[in-house]
């Protein structure tokens, strides 16, 4: 078997909240996103509000306790990007979620970058520490309101960036690094108008990558892609990977 026959080009995945909507988890910035619907949540999850208002925090904490995220399951489409990894295509997936489906799915964890950090574990804004997020809900349950951390009673914060937080520069440059040495750049329900994620697409397609958007909603990135699928996620990334697994 030739060199030629045997490779298998790196697909790189950014992944957008589009892609959890059918696990339950909503999309905040969509036309019926809870960003829209209620600005004044967008103080919950805004870095200086959240450290300056115990009030804002004991409300952030109930936010947590009723999201789904902790107890959604992986959808189909992602279910496909994990069979993708599992059939020898060499796979990175770079997500702007925060719901860890990727990995529950079956995706090994090196190989998800995290861009807006996870909901599934809190951190010590004084001493980094980190734990489980189950843990701190629980004691929020027993009736801790703003539950402070257990090394060393500083503010305890979800390991997520908040508004006005920047992104972990370590994870922004591993996910520069894949988007320009990637040959597929599949751009899966995400708007592509935050950034500074939305402009990976542009560097894969700069750099010769072929660029795929899946998404519901056109983007400032449609007319660099080579593919645009307008089709439901849940059915159409399926497809699109289970194609491209066969190498087409």
């Amino acid at each position: 078997m030739s060199s030629e026959s045997e490779h298998r080009p790196l697909v790189a995945i950014l992944s957008g909240a589009g892609i959890s909507t059918d696990s339950g988890i909503p999309d905040y910035r969509g036309p019926q996103g809870l960003w829209r619907q209620d600005p004044e949540a967008e103080k919950l999850v805004t870095y200086d509000s959240y450290m300056a208002d115990p009030e804002i925090r004991r409300r952030s904490w109930l936010m947590r306790r009723d999201s789904e995220t902790l107890a959604a399951r992986p959808n189909g489409a992602h279910e496909a990007v994990a069979r993708l990894e599992r059939s020898g295509v060499p796979v990175r997936v770079i997500t702007q979620n925060v719901d860890g489906l990727h990995q529950l799915a079956g995706l090994p964890a090196r190989k998800v970058l995290e861009l807006h950090g996870t909901a599934r574990t809190v951190q010590c804004t004084v001493c980094d520490a980190r734990s489980d997020m189950a843990t701190a809900l629980e004691r929020v349950a027993s009736g801790e309101p703003d539950p402070s951390c257990a090394e060393c009673g500083g503010i305890l914060k979800s390991a997520t960036v908040m508004f006005g937080q920047a992104l972990d520069p370590e994870v922004l440059t591993d996910a520069v690094a894949v988007a320009r040495a990637c040959e597929v750049f599949l751009a899966v329900g995400t708007s592509l108008q935050v950034q500074p994620a939305a402009s990976l697409a542009g560097m894969a397609a700069e750099g010769g990558a072929r660029l795929v958007i899946v998404n519901a909603e056109p983007t400032p990135y449609d007319e660099l892609a080579d593919e645009v699928v307008r089709e439901p996620i849940g059915t159409a990334l399926p497809a699109l990977l289970d194609r491209i697994a066969a190498g087409g």
